[in-house]
């Protein structure tokens, strides 16, 4: 656990171990020229002073409090049999954190977020794709791309607040790659916003997710998003 003297700051959110502007370290071996030495887990400061998280505390998370959460997606598996409703836990856990972490004007829906996961991978985890030469790889269930990653952990770069820190190795893992996959979608609701010139809707924050916001401003039946919204109005049935 943190220690007392980081315990007394303010947390990003109840779940998270660490005040903002910190990240949990979990316990490791420490090489010496003597052997090696078990170092216990520990809050370190971020050069930046972002918030900034990394795998080990969001597998805590999801392990510790993604069990009993209300309000997670429908339960229907849109036609992928056992994979659809495989994800819905860690669906509902990140949609919940970020929410409440980033505090959008209008909550992001679980019911979308599986939506998007169902038209980008069909709910396979380890579905991975070419996304083009500055994207790089798209990986796992919400497709999460390379150039997505850098720019999610980046702390000079455009998030003002609130990175995630994670690596190509990590978009296998169901829970790590939602987590990234929604702080990413609330990061293209801003960017839709500056393309559209007012408020996007989620909806169009998912085109501007898939690369589609201009092709689906123009083509209303694009059918690529029309499949996204299939999915969405079908869950909110």
């Amino acid at each position: 656990m943190a220690n007392k003297k980081s315990a007394k700051k303010q947390k990003t959110h109840p779940w998270r171990i660490c005040p903002g502007g910190e990240h949990w370290v979990t316990t490791h071996l420490r090489r010496t020229k003597s052997g090696a030495t078990q170092v216990a887990g520990h809050c370190r400061t971020n050069p930046s002073r972002k918030d900034q998280i990394y795998s080990g505390e969001l597998k805590q998370i999801s392990d510790d409090y993604f069990s009993d959460i209300e309000g997670g997606p429908t339960a229907d598996n849109l036609g992928f049999k056992y994979r659809g409703n495989k994800y819905d836990e860690a669906i509902a856990g990140w949609t919940k954190y970020w929410n409440e972490v980033l505090s959008p004007n209008e909550p992001l829906e679980s019911n979308l977020v599986k939506a998007l996961i169902a038209s980008e991978s069909g709910f396979d985890r380890k579905a991975k794709i070419r996304a083009g030469k500055k994207a790089g790889w798209a990986r796992g269930l919400m497709q999460v791309t390379d150039w997505a990653l850098e720019i999610l952990k980046d702390e000079k770069g455009e998030l003002r607040d609130h990175l995630i820190d994670l690596d190509q190795k990590d978009m296998t893992d169901a829970s790590l790659n939602i987590a990234a996959g929604v702080r990413w979608l609330h990061r293209k609701r801003e960017t839709a916003s500056a393309k559209l010139k007012r408020q996007a809707t989620w909806l169009e924050a998912a085109a501007d997710y898939k690369s589609y916001l201009e092709q689906w401003q123009k083509d209303p039946g694009h059918k690529q998003m029309n499949r996204l919204v299939d999915f969405y109005e079908r869950l909110k049935k």
